[in-house]
């Protein structure tokens, strides 16, 4: 009999796609898909055309899948195909379901802990009784991701609706901006846009990441929180918060995360330029892709323990000026939590574990951060896999301010400590809810990541992590015991928008029965979100005396020509004040942070989207300064309209004038979709915008 030679390989890849949650992929719905994108631990149809009719009697078809150049056990799975194959969790199978002369369907199994990426098929084919080998080498790329929705997968989500928003949702936010004017940033993660598969794969490979380690998604996570940033192996991104990003795209420009993954893949190149909630941005659209159910999460008031003493210390001089410190206080800063069972860990660690590619401090010698799981960052159980440490101290570290005293042991004695002001909140995206203009799917989940502060646990928790730590031991040992008979309050600020200007007041309290000297001082300074400042807007300072039970108050005025020229991207200002009686040497020093307030940019649809069908949507931006806009331009980005992100220049805007731009678009995709935009021009910028609406049938 002559040889059996195979004539053509089909996987049904729109068919397979609907079981195995994969339909949204762009690449699975082309006209005639040609990538097959299944699940692991998961059966997936194929049929075999051969060149002659198959004789079950007498001729064996082997399939060998692999991944990678070098195929060892756990990336190679070599089967026949069988009529009485029966699937095993563990291994792989191949089970005959029908045949019809030259025509075999059937079914593949995988191991629900393969290895996740782009598999390659050879087909080999002989006859019983010969050993003459046919081959046929499959040329079509077959995608095995990550299972979510199984429950022997180690990314299983027990309550599976979840997955809709954790895994299959391509558009989110992320909460910015200091505590007092927060605001959801929309983002368009696009998992499902054709280069992001590619671009997953091609960063796996650029950070020489073991092809068998691929199906462990603790030791995946962790990669990925290494290769989005650019420190270590010219990853995905580089970072940069100075304002100077005149040779890349500034960090406020990005509308969602496709545009940055094809750039990579084109150029091969690390994109400029990204700051926490891109980088955050980027890995939500990876982990999804590959499978991993992941959400952005945004720390208000983010410690950076430089030393890891579990605390954020804050130095002065002996006359309460404030001196260089290592550690630092974001107004902000955003990471990913990612969902997984942790079997490298005691029982109780699995769930929500965070991850952070914004490259900070290094971990085992390379900028990568977790994941490490939220129930030990709640405890307060630093010894365990990965850097528990450094997000207990960012959610939950004590500030302690320090004065220079030459007359102190150490060199220095405590001014205060405060165990309120770290992780003030941490939020998320509430599931199944998207509010393009307001907060309504904001979720607040502080309570996964520390008790609520000041209670006994809360307390117990970061004691337990200071236990662990000789150096956060010997920070905690100190106490203050100097006498405080002034009391001294840093009124909060109203929300200020941009134009308007504002006053600060420092109120002074004396209770003692003698009068006090005090020397203070008050300023405002402009800063960037990480903590850096830029400059000192305007500052006052002085001796006053508080007589007797008096009360005082130091105010400081800054008006708009005071602030406009020295602000940075994001309009963050830093109120500092700082305070020291004479007589008593008590000192005294706080601070607050608030963003001028921006307006949003307004998207409207001017008639019913109909799919294939031309439409007009219209931009439209009050210039809220009473001096011209120039250099203007808006960015946006959909997953339901052809182009992944148009930029559209715009004319100038006259003081207090409004801006509006009509865009022409035409809807490809049926049902609710997102529209993301930016603005900027050169007075100002990181201005946003989002919408949603429905594409009808023509």
């Amino acid at each position: 009999m002559e040889s059996l030679l195979v004539d053509v390989v089909h996987f049904y890849p729109r068919e397979n796609a609907q079981p195995h949650n994969t339909i949204r992929y762009e690449v699975v719905n082309d006209e005639v898909p040609t990538t097959t994108i299944v699940r692991r631990g998961q059966p997936f149809n194929g049929v075999i055309r051969f060149t002659r009719p198959y004789d079950e009697s007498n001729d064996l078809v082997q399939l060998v899948f692999s991944l990678g150049d070098n195929p060892t056990m756990e990336t190679q799975g070599s089967v026949f195909l069988r009529r009485d194959a029966v699937a095993d969790k563990h291994s792989w199978t191949a089970k005959i379901i029908d045949v019809q002369e030259n025509t075999l369907s059937f079914e593949v199994s995988t191991p629900v802990t393969l290895p996740v990426g782009t598999w390659s098929l050879r087909v080999v084919t002989r006859q019983k009784n010969s050993s003459a080998r046919e081959i046929y080498d499959f040329d079509q790329d077959i995608y095995i991701l990550f299972n979510p929705w199984n429950p022997d997968d180690q990314t299983y989500m027990e309550d599976c609706t979840l997955l809709q928003e954790y895994v299959l949702n391509d558009v989110g936010k992320v909460w910015v901006g200091p505590i007092k004017t927060t605001r959801g940033k929309p983002w368009f993660y696009g998992q499902f846009d054709a280069v992001v598969l590619p671009a997953c794969m091609f960063m796996l490979d650029k950070a020489e990441f073991p092809f068998n380690q691929r199906g462990d998604p603790v030791k995946v996570a962790r990669v990925i929180s290494k290769i989005v940033n650019s420190n270590d192996d010219e990853g995905v991104l580089a970072g940069r918060w100075d304002g100077q990003y005149d040779d890349g795209t500034a960090p406020s420009e990005w509308t969602g995360s496709v545009e940055i993954l094809a750039q990579f893949l084109e150029t091969q190149q690390t994109v400029p330029y990204g700051q926490c909630w891109v980088f955050a941005g980027v890995v939500t659209a990876v982990c999804r892709a590959l499978g991993i159910p992941s959400r952005v999460v945004s720390n208000l008031v983010s410690a950076h323990d430089a030393n890891s003493t579990l605390t954020v210390d804050k130095y002065y001089s002996e006359n309460m000026e404030e001196m260089e410190s290592v550690d630092s206080i974001w107004n902000y800063h955003v990471w990913n939590d990612v969902w997984m069972a942790r079997p490298d860990l005691p029982t109780g660690y699995g769930g929500w574990q965070a991850i952070d590619a914004t490259p900070q401090e290094t971990s085992q010698g390379q900028y990568q951060c977790g994941p490490a799981p939220l129930e030990a960052i709640k405890q307060g159980v630093i010894g365990l896999s990965y850097d528990v440490d450094f997000m207990l101290a960012s959610v939950n570290a004590d500030l302690m301010r320090w004065r220079k005293d030459p007359e102190a042991e150490t060199g220095f004695s405590m001014v205060d400590t405060n165990n309120y002001h770290i992780g003030r909140m941490v939020l998320t995206k509430k599931p199944f809810v998207f509010d393009p203009i307001g907060d309504e799917d904001r979720e607040d989940i502080t309570s996964q990541y520390k008790y609520k502060e000041g209670t006994a646990s809360e307390r117990l928790a970061l004691m337990n992590g200071v236990r662990y730590s000789e150096r956060a031991k010997r920070y905690y040992s100190v106490v203050s015991n100097l006498q405080t008979d002034v009391t001294f309050i840093l009124r909060d600020i109203d929300l200020v928008s941009i134009g308007k200007d504002f006053k600060v007041t420092i109120d002074i309290k004396n209770v003692s029965d003698q009068g006090r000297n005090i020397k203070a001082s008050l300023s405002a300074s402009s800063f960037y979100y990480n903590g850096v400042k830029f400059d000192i807007i305007k500052k006052i300072e002085g001796k006053l005396y508080v007589g007797p039970q008096k009360n005082e108050e130091v105010s400081l005025v800054v008006k708009v020509e005071d602030y406009l020229p020295k602000l940075v991207e994001y309009g963050n200002i830093k109120i500092s004040a700082m305070a020291i009686v004479d007589e008593t040497k008590q000192s005294w020093a706080d601070d607050d942070d608030f963003q001028i307030l921006k307006p949003n940019i307004n998207i409207k649809f001017k008639d019913d989207l109909i799919i294939g069908q031309p439409a007009t949507v219209e931009l439209s931006l009050l210039n809220p300064l009473n001096s011209t806009l120039s250099g203007c331009e808006f960015r946006v980005t959909s997953s339901g309209i052809a182009g992944r992100a148009l930029r559209v220049p715009a004319a100038d805007v006259a003081p207090e004038g409004l801006l509006t731009v009509e865009l022409p678009i035409q809807p490809n995709k049926l049902g609710n979709i997102s529209f993301v935009a930016t603005f900027k021009s050169n007075e100002l910028k990181d201005i946003n915008g989002a919408a949603t609406t429905e594409v009808l049938e023509g």
